[in-house]
Parts: structure tokens; sequence; C-alpha cells
């Protein structure tokens, strides 16, 4: 009894400190266009950066050795209008009330459960995230970038809707506390901005009065390398210094079964991915769209004589993304040797599958 407690401790203790560095930033003190930076980094890494989040961020920003003038970035106009939800998930939800979104409005609030597009510059009320807390309600009247703002420096980010159950305790949670039944501002936007390497990523770290198009013209992003590191949008065919970044997920398109799949990884890179947080799933999703195959293997397998699931890399699966009917040890466990797989399609969540299955999979550089 005592030795169970004890391991069960000493799982919640590394579960609280497992971190891994997602994405390797360089800065490139070379002066380029836009698209002679992302030449170079293809070339020479992987693509100009992308910015997930604002770990991302702080990651970049050590990474510059300067502290005057701009850099480029992977983020490029383009003539598409996307939404994107403020918290990076992917928009697999939309609750659109009868004709919207209407107009040229890019900014979307609730109200009685249904959502409407505003301009991005109208005050309401809003709903924040907080990972301990959940839902919270914002009783100030804010633009909607100002509310995105404080729920990040606050709590985690505006909230996010990924299907119609969390509408209606959306829904439930604000009747609750705004009997006036006015609109308050959600996550989900608008805008035609792309990352170089055709990244979902819906971070944006814009300084107060960008992305402005000054011109009509201005279809690249730079960030300001003094001080806050914001960002803006700037003419393609300037040439400024650039970040790249390296990322270190490999999408392998041969069907192996699990232990050949790791066997490959170790070989050839470093090991089958682990998934150990909300941001490494992202960059799974990123990914897995290039597979051949409907799912693709994880590092990912069953601890048989504890009976759980552990990644390869010895940590516990703290961070959980399983399908409805997986992630739970069967009583066969032995005799299948059911391995962790991501799907590639629908919402990408994980399955367990009988190692012997073929499947592509992710290696990792990390």
């Amino acid at each position: 009894m005592a030795q169970t407690l004890y391991l069960s401790l000493l799982l919640i203790a590394l579960c609280s400190i497992s971190e891994c560095v997602q994405r390797q930033y360089h800065f490139i003190n070379k002066n380029k266009t836009w698209t002679e930076a992302q030449r170079y980094c293809r070339e020479k890494y992987t693509d100009l950066a992308t910015v997930d989040n604002m770990n991302d961020m702080i990651q970049m920003n050590k990474s510059v050795k300067v502290n005057d003038g701009y850099a480029w970035i992977g983020l490029q106009r383009t003539s598409v209008y996307k939404w994107h939800w403020s918290s990076g998930d992917s928009v697999l939800f939309l609750n659109w009330a009868s004709g919207q979104p209407a107009g040229g409005d890019n900014c979307t609030v609730m109200r009685n459960g249904k959502w409407f597009v505003e301009p991005c510059s109208d005050a309401w009320t809003f709903i924040c995230y907080n990972m301990s807390r959940g839902l919270v309600f914002v009783n100030q009247t804010m633009n909607w970038r100002d509310a995105q703002s404080y729920c990040r420096q606050n709590h985690i980010d505006l909230v996010s809707v990924r299907n119609q159950n969390e509408n209606q305790q959306l829904e439930k949670f604000i009747n609750d506390r705004n009997s006036s039944g006015s609109a308050v501002w959600i996550g989900l936007f608008r805008d035609t901005w792309q990352w170089s390497d055709q990244s979902n990523s819906s971070f944006r770290y814009w300084d107060t009065i960008e992305p402005n198009n000054a011109g009509g013209h201005e279809n690249c992003a730079v960030i300001y390398l003094y001080n806050l590191k914001q960002w803006n949008d700037i003419l393609c065919d300037r040439q400024y210094a650039f970040v790249c970044h390296e990322d270190k997920l490999i999408v392998i398109q041969q069907n192996l079964s699990w232990s050949e799949a790791l066997r490959y990884c170790r070989q050839n890179h470093v090991d089958l991915v682990s998934v150990q947080s909300v941001e490494m799933q992202r960059r799974v999703m990123n990914v897995v769209k290039l597979a051949s195959t409907e799912a693709v293997w994880l590092g990912l397998h069953n601890f048989c004589s504890m009976n759980m699931w552990l990644w390869l890399s010895g940590d516990m699966v703290c961070y959980q993304n399983w399908a409805p009917g997986n992630g739970s040890t069967p009583e066969n466990c032995k005799l299948e040797n059911r391995k962790g797989a991501v799907q590639s399609g629908g919402d990408q969540t994980w399955i367990s599958l009988p190692e012997s299955h073929r499947l592509n999979f992710i290696c990792t550089n990390y």
C-alpha cells in the first residue's frame, strides 16, 4: 500500500515537471527580402519562423541577438479569409445565428447561444478560459484585442468552443452571470494571414495599431526587435534580418509495424514522438495531415505490469487526448501488444491498435 502511494506521488511529480522544447529558433542577421529569407530558412532549417503561443514568443525572443530594427517571421497576407480560435484550437464546430457571418467584420460574440460577427473595435464583456478555474466571466467592456490581451495576461486565452455540448455549457454559464442578455466576446476571429509552413497556428501578437496595410501592399510580417517584440505588417521587398525555425517532427510515409517504426526512428532520428502537452499535440496535428494512412504511430505503449500507458521517453501520459473508448488497458494487454496512434483525419485524437498494424509514423529529432 505504501509503495503504491509512493509511486502515485512520484508519477504526479513527474507529470508536473515534464516539459520539452518543441521548436528551435535561429536568428539570421543578414538582410534579405521576405521571399529570400523564406528560401534561406527552407534550405538551412525548416521554414521562416512560426509562432504558436507566448512560450514560442519567449523562445524566439531569446534567439534574437540585436535590440533594434525589424526581423521577418513566416506570416504573410493572402486573399482568403479563414476563421481561427485565439487559443490555437482547431475550428471543428461553428454555431452561427441565421444569416451569419454577415458583412466584413472579423470578431465574434455570443448572444443567446448563437454567434454573431461584430467589429473588433466594439466594446463588450468577454469570457476567458483558465486551466484551474475553467470559464471566467470578465464584467468589463473591452474591444476584442484588449480582451484577448487581458485573458492571456491573467488566465490562458479567450474561450474556445469545440462542440455543441461546450456551446450549451458556455450559454448557461453566460446566462447565469449576464442577466442583461448582451453579447460577449469569444475567441473566434478571422483574418487573411497564413504561416509560411502552412501551419494552422492562430497566434497573433500585433502592435497596437497593426496590421494597418499602409498603402495597400504591406503583405509580410516582421517582429520589432526593440522592447516588447510585437509585430508589424510591412512591404515584402524590404530587406531585414529574419528568424528561421527548425521543426523537430517528421512524418515518415512508410507503412511499418510499431516496433519497425520505433527501430527506424532510433536509427535515423531520435525516437517516435511523445505528446506531453496541448502544444505538442498541435505540432502533431500540423504534420500528421501529410500522412497517407488513417492513423499514425506515436511513441505510446502499454506498460502491462502497471496497467497504464507510458511514452517511450519514460514519461507518464499526463496530457490525454484519447478518442472515446480508447486509453484503457485491455485485459489481454500482453497478448495484443497494443500501441498508441493518432488519427490523421477528423479531430486527430489518439487510438490504441495492435502493434502489428502497418502505419505511417512520426519521428522526432528532440
